[in-house]
């Protein structure tokens, strides 16, 4: 499933990271951990690489990611909102400068009229600093969804890298 634009992507976003010195976390759902699977598939990740979050379930939102449950509650899984809790859950239990997240629906089932198949939230959040949120409805199979969040998670984590770096200073 790791096909090579995802392996490309990800040497991008770890060679970014490198350069500007920053470490990564991950906070999955829908895609399963195919982020950091695919930021692992490269040889030299473990510098930049701190640890990836499956987190399916609700429950383990909450366990994992201190996402609160009356959160879930108001706005479910599929939101703007616990894409942004699910960042920062994932920094604040780790000790990674960025993170990312992914929550959607990848199907073929699971949707409803307000939330189909293919909506997918993601947050990117730097350590004491912003965080950017990108909605996303893709289309295609549940293959298709999972692997076109995961592009779109590396490329939100090489763009936070960026303005971290522009930031901060460095080169």
């Amino acid at each position: 499933m790791i096909d090579a634009e995802l392996v490309a992507s990800a040497q991008a976003t770890l060679a970014v990271c490198r350069d500007h010195g920053l470490t990564v976390t991950t906070a999955e759902s829908c895609t399963g951990g195919l982020v950091a699977a695919s930021l692992t598939a490269i040889a030299g990740s473990s510098e930049i690489f701190d640890r990836g979050f499956v987190t399916y379930s609700n429950n383990a939102k909450m366990e994992m990611l201190g996402v609160p449950l009356d959160l879930l509650m108001s706005v479910g899984a599929v939101s703007k909102e616990v894409a942004h809790a699910m960042a920062t859950g994932a920094l604040e239990h780790s000790s990674a400068d960025l993170a990312v997240s992914v929550t959607g629906i990848a199907g073929p089932g699971g949707a409803t009229v307000n939330k189909p198949v293919g909506l997918v939230h993601l947050a990117a959040a730097r350590r004491n600093g912003s965080v950017i949120h990108e909605e996303q409805n893709f289309s295609g199979g549940r293959d298709e969804v999972r692997c076109a969040a995961a592009h779109m998670a590396l490329q939100l984590l090489q763009r936070l890298a960026d303005e971290s770096g522009a930031a901060s200073g460095s080169p």
